[in-house]
């Protein structure tokens, strides 16, 4: 199976502002949209959240939402400026990435659970060779982590700009 993993466009928030769950919109997505030229018979899984859903709708109206597909959720930390955040929270996110969760929040062994457990039926769900999920640069990334078989230290530092879009074959 073919699969497609597209990132959002640009949110439209503050640098310096944390976000993951937080629900924001995008810069404007038709260029992002009319670059990403999807074969037929691709069927479109997105995140609920309108800065991936608007650019999946954009690519087909009939897209599928699984809220599996979201970012991670920082909780508390949700549109605070990261400089506005206790220190000493970074600090211990920092030293435990994998499992420290921000108050209110998930940790991203939450997300990887998830985002994993939503892989596991793809193939079972979907009837043609190929699908597109339009998501989020840490669902992204641990996606690939675990299609690849990376390392948490490799898959966390892999590169997804806004709009990109990576291959990967099932």
């Amino acid at each position: 199976m073919q699969v497609f993993l597209i990132r959002h466009p640009r949110p439209l928030i503050e640098a310096g502002v944390c976000y993951g769950r937080l629900d924001v919109d995008c810069d404007d997505l038709q260029p992002v949209a009319a670059r990403l030229q999807l074969p037929p018979a691709t069927t479109i899984f997105s995140s609920p959240l309108r800065r991936a859903r608007r650019l999946a709708e954009a690519l087909d109206p009939c897209v599928r939402l699984d809220a599996r597909l979201a970012e991670i959720d920082f909780g508390d930390w949700e549109g605070r400026r990261w400089d506005d955040i206790d220190r000493q929270s970074i600090d211990d996110w920092a030293a435990d990435v994998l499992n420290f969760t921000p108050p209110g929040g998930e940790s991203v062994a939450d997300l990887q659970r998830r985002v994993i457990d939503f892989a596991g039926e793809i193939k079972a769900t979907v009837a043609g060779p190929r699908v597109a999920l339009v998501s989020h640069a840490g669902v992204i990334r641990a996606l690939l982590g675990h299609w690849r078989g990376l390392s948490l230290a490799e898959w966390t530092q892999l590169k997804c700009d806004f709009g990109s879009c990576t291959e990967i074959e099932l």
